[in-house]
C-alpha cells in the first residue's frame, strides 16, 4: 500500500471498473474493452499501473472465461519479469488466481513461463538488416529464471495436472540446435531444474534432453571434430607466428595474450561440438548434484536416477549406432559406486544373451560390455574376471549348439551376437591382460588357460575372420606370447579367402577389402570434448601406445620347455588406415568403418609378417 500511494506515480487510466467493462463487452459494447486492451498493451506502461490492473484482475478472474482469451494473452505478454519486486509478486498472485479459477488458461500460462527459460532476445540493426539473438549481457538473468520457477511451482500447486500439460510445451519450445550456445545452455539448465520440484517429469525430461544431445552427437562425427581442431590449431599457430614476426610485445601484453589463448583453447572449433560440450557438462553436473547430498553419495537418490538413465539408455542410446559422447552419462554415474557398474554390466549381459532381442541390439550390448570393461578404471580385476567367465562360457555353449549344425559356418548375419561377444572378450583381454596376470603369473596364466581360447578361435564359426583386424592382431600377439593359442595360421588362411574389390577412381584402380564386416564400434572410445572430458578423464583407462620394448616382448613368447622358431618375427608397429567403403567375398558390405583403428588412443592396427 505504501508503494502504491507513494508519489509521484502515473496511475491515470480510462474507462470504468474492470468488472463493468467485461460485462459491457458481453452485451456487445466494445469501446471500453478496446480501450482497456490498448492501455494494457502500452509499451510505456508504469509499474504502478501494472499493479493496479493486476489487483483488479485478481478480483475478477471469475469473469475471464474462454471468450476473454485475447485479453488474457495480452496480460500474459506484460513485461513483468524486468519490473520491480512488487510487480513480480502481484503478477505471481494473479497467475495463481487465474489458473485456479479458469483452468482453460493453463496452457497459455505455461507457455508464457517456459518462453522465459531462455534469455530474452534483442534486435540489433546492421546494414538495414535486423539481427536477433540472445541478450547474454542481462545481469538479472539468473533472478529471472528463479522467478520463472517460482511461477511454475505456484501453478503446479493450484493445478495438480500441470505436469501432463507442461511436458508437450517443454518439447515444443526446445531451441533448434543452430541457436546460440547460451540459449541451449539456459534451456537445458532450466529443464533440469524443473525435475527437482516436478519429479514425475524427470524421466521424460531426461529423454528429451538426451534425444537432442544424441542428434547433436551423430551430426558431429569424431573425425570432423578432430579435423576442425587441427585446422583451428594450424590457424592459431600461423597467426601467432605472424604476430611474433611483426610485433615486439611487452610482457604484460603477452600475459594477456596467453590468457586469451587459454580461454580460446577451452572452446571446441566445431560449432556443434561446442554446443554438445556445454550441454554434456551441464548433464554431468546435474548427475553429480542429484546423487550427492552435502558432498556425500546418497544411495537412494543415486539408485532412482540410475534407473531413469538406464531406461533412457535402452530407449535411445542402445539402438543408435556409433554415437561418440552422449553414452558417457552411464559411464559417469557408474563411477560413483561399483554396485552401479556391476548392475549396468548385468543389464547389458541380459540384453546380449536374450534371443528374443533383435540381433543388432544384442550385438551393440556386446560392444558396450567390451568397451566398458576395457575403459572403466573403477572396475576391479575380480569383476573383469567374473564378466569374462560369463562371456566365455556363453561362447562355448553357443559353439556347442552351432558348431555341428547346419549353420556351422562363418556368417555375420547368422551369428552377429557371437562375433560381437568374441570381439568384446578379445578387446577386454588386450586392455586388461597385464592386470589379470599381475601379482601371480602362474595363477594368472592358469586362469587364462581355463578360458580355452583355442576352442573359440578354432571353431567353425571362425571369429578371427569377422572381428576388427586391429583387435585380432593384438589378441593374437598377446595369446601367442603367453602360449594360450596360436592364431596366425587361421589369420593367414582368412586373408587368403578375402576377395579384393577393385573400384575405379580419378587416381586409378583402388583395391579394397572389408575390415569391419560387423560394422562394430567401441562406444567408450576416447572422449574428446574439452570441457566435459575433465569429468570423465579421472575414471578413464587410456590406451598406452606400445613402446619398442613392448613390441619386442610381444615377439618373444614365454617358453615352457620348448623353443620357438627364431624366424617368427611377426609384429611391427605400423598403423595402416582402414577407414574406407569396402567389399568382401560372397557378400558385398557397404560400410563406413568407424572403428578403434581410427580413434585416438585405441589399439593400433598391427601388421603381421608371417614366416616363409
Amino acid at each position: 500500500d505504501e508503494f502504491i500511494s507513494s508519489p509521484p506515480r502515473k496511475t491515470v487510466r480510462f474507462g470504468g471498473a474492470l468488472a463493468e467493462v467485461l460485462l459491457k463487452y458481453r452485451k456487445g459494447e466494445t469501446t471500453d474493452f478496446e480501450l482497456l486492451k490498448h492501455q494494457l498493451s502500452d509499451p510505456d506502461i508504469k509499474d504502478a499501473q501494472i499493479i493496479n490492473w493486476l489487483h483488479e484482475f485478481r478480483g475478477s478472474v471469475t469473469y475471464l472465461t474462454k471468450e476473454f482469451e485475447q485479453l488474457v494473452n495480452i496480460l500474459l505478454k506484460l513485461p513483468w519479469l524486468r519490473r520491480s519486486q512488487e510487480v513480480v509478486e502481484e503478477y505471481l498472485g494473479f497467475l495463481g488466481n487465474l489458473v485456479s479459477a479458469q483452468t482453460v488458461h493453463l496452457r497459455p500460462c505455461l507457455r508464457m513461463i517456459v518462453s522465459h527459460f531462455v534469455p530474452s532476445r534483442i534486435t540489433i540493426r546492421e546494414d538495414d538488416v535486423d539481427i536477433s539473438d540472445s541478450d547474454d549481457d542481462d545481469e538479472n538473468i539468473s533472478n529471472n529464471f528463479n522467478t520463472c520457477h517460482r511461477a511454475l511451482q505456484a501453478v503446479a500447486r493450484y493445478v495438480p495436472s500441470t505436469p501432463q500439460f507442461l511436458m508437450p510445451i517443454l518439447v515444443e519450445n526446445f531451441p533448434f540446435i543452430n541457436k546460440s550456445e547460451r540459449t541451449l545452455e539456459c534451456y537445458v539448465h532450466n529443464l533440469l531444474r524443473v525435475t527437482m520440484y516436478l519429479p514425475t517429469l524427470r524421466l521424460q525430461i531426461l529423454e528429451l534432453i538426451i534425444e537432442k544431445l544424441l542428434k547433436l552427437d551423430v551430426s558431429t562425427p569424431q573425425q570432423d571434430i578432430e579435423d576442425a581442431e587441427e585446422a583451428a590449431n594450424n590457424s592459431d599457430h600461423e597467426e601467432k607466428s605472424t604476430e611474433e614476426g611483426l610485433f615486439d610485445m611487452e610482457e604484460e601484453e603477452e600475459r594477456k595474450g596467453n590468457k586469451v589463448v587459454s580461454c580460446h583453447s577451452e572452446r571446441m572449433a566445431h560449432p556443434l561440438a561446442e554446443r554438445l560440450d556445454i550441454l554434456m557438462t551441464i548433464l554431468f553436473s546435474y548427475i553429480k548434484d542429484v546423487c550427492h547430498v552435502d558432498g556425500k553419495l546418497d544411495i537412494k537418490n543415486t539408485k532412482d536416477l540410475y534407473r531413469d538413465l538406464v531406461s533412457v539408455f535402452d530407449k535411445l542410446i542402445l539402438p543408435t549406432h556409433a554415437s561418440c559422447h552422449v553414452q558417457y552419462f552411464m559411464f559417469y554415474i557408474c563411477s560413483f559406486k561399483l554396485g552401479l557398474a556391476e548392475a549396468f554390466l548385468d543389464h547389458l549381459w541380459k540384453k546380449l544373451q536374450d534371443p528374443n532381442n533383435p540381433s543388432v541390439i544384442r550385438q551393440t550390448a556386446g560392444s558396450y560390455i567390451g568397451s566398458f570393461l576395457a575403459r572403466a578404471k573403477f572396475i576391479p580385476v575380480v569383476t573383469v574376471k567374473a564378466c569374462l567367465d560369463l562371456l566365455v562360457n556363453w561362447l562355448h555353449k553357443y559353439i556347442d549348439n552351432q558348431d555341428t549344425g547346419a549353420n556351422a559356418y562363418c556368417d555375420v548375419a547368422l551369428h552377429a551376437p557371437f562375433y560381437s561377444t568374441c570381439q568384446a572378450v578379445f578387446y577386454t583381454l588386450i586392455f586388461r591382460h597385464k592386470q589379470l596376470l599381475d601379482g601371480n603369473l602362474r595363477k594368472g596364466l592358469a586362469y587364462l588357460q581355463s578360458l580355452n581360447f583355442e576352442r573359440i578361435v578354432m571353431c567353425q564359426l571362425n571369429p578371427l575372420k569377422i572381428c576388427i583386424p586391429s583387435v585380432v592382431n593384438l589378441f593374437a600377439a598377446i595369446t601367442r606370447k603367453y602360449q594360450l593359442v596360436f592364431c596366425y595360421t587361421i589369420i593367414e588362411r582368412n586373408n587368403r579367402q578375402f576377395i579384393p574389390v577393385v573400384r575405379s577412381g580419378m587416381g586409378g584402380d583402388l583395391v579394397q577389402t572389408c575390415t569391419n564386416p560387423l560394422d562394430s564400434f567401441f562406444p567408450f572410445d576416447p572422449y574428446i570434448l574439452k570441457r566435459s572430458k575433465k569429468t570423465i578423464d579421472p575414471f578413464y583407462q587410456f590406451w598406452e601406445e606400445l613402446s619398442a620394448e613392448d613390441l619386442e616382448n610381444l615377439k618373444k613368447p614365454i617358453k615352457r620347455g620348448t623353443s620357438e622358431d627364431e624366424d617368427d618375427d611377426f609384429l611391427k608397429g605400423e598403423t595402416p588406415q582402414n577407414d574406407c567403403v569396402v567389399g568382401i567375398a560372397t557378400n558385398s558390405y557397404e560400410l563406413n568403418t568407424q572403428s578403434p583403428v581410427n580413434s585416438i588412443g585405441s589399439p593400433p592396427d598391427c601388421c603381421v609378417l608371417y614366416p616363409q
